[in-house]
């Protein structure tokens, strides 16, 4: 379908360009949101009449979306959730959940202009993008957590997804201490191995 472009289209055009787009795309997206017309002769003649008030509108979302961009930009958003162990979230953080919470912080942000390839379904640091305009991109970051503690541990860069979070195992620490050929190495009871069993015969032998 040929449309009439009434505000900038990522990767399709500008405003007043005549686009090929697909029906679907069309009938479903472009047309009942208000970001196309129709290319025809009626559609183009009352495009040029009111191309005027077209762009001086768009300027003016453009003009709000930037000072709502400037708000955001960079913010660190804290979302509480009860999750496991392992991080693992007992459900998930989706764009109307995204949308609702920027909102009540005073933003005034939709569920469309959150740009959320998947759900969120771990704890951790995640970064969005906020596309409040065609023209006007900005991101912020989700700090994931399941209480506000564990939010300022994460930001202060703690990894609450790590086995000394999760068990109060440090890690590292066990690497450094671990020697394998100590004698704690080795279980009691356990079964010798080949090498220790004709060590162990040759000092019968020997005696």
């Amino acid at each position: 379908m040929q449309v009439i472009l009434l505000e900038r289209i990522a990767k399709l055009g500008q405003i007043g360009d005549e686009v090929a787009v697909k029906d679907g795309f069309a009938r479903n997206y472009l047309l009942p949101t208000g970001r196309a017309l129709r290319a025809n002769a009626a559609n183009r003649a009352r495009f040029e009449a009111e191309r005027s008030q077209i762009e001086a509108r768009n300027a003016e979302r453009k003009s709000a979306a930037s000072t709502i961009a400037e708000g955001l930009n960079g913010k660190t958003v804290t979302v509480v959730r009860s999750a496991g162990e392992t991080g693992q979230l007992y459900g998930s953080v989706s764009t109307r959940d995204i949308a609702d919470i920027l909102t009540s912080e005073g933003f005034q942000v939709s569920r469309n202009q959150v740009d959320l390839k998947n759900p969120i379904k771990a704890i951790g640091l995640h970064e969005v993008e906020i596309v409040l305009h065609p023209e006007v991109e900005t991101k912020v970051t989700l700090n994931v957590a399941r209480s506000s503690d564990e939010a300022e541990r994460q930001a202060a860069g703690e990894d609450l997804t790590s086995a000394e979070a999760i068990y109060g195992v440090d890690e590292d620490a066990q690497l450094e201490t671990f020697d394998p050929d100590a004698e704690e190495f080795f279980e009691e009871g356990a079964e010798p191995t080949n090498e220790e069993a004709e060590e162990a015969a040759d000092e019968e032998d020997a005696s």
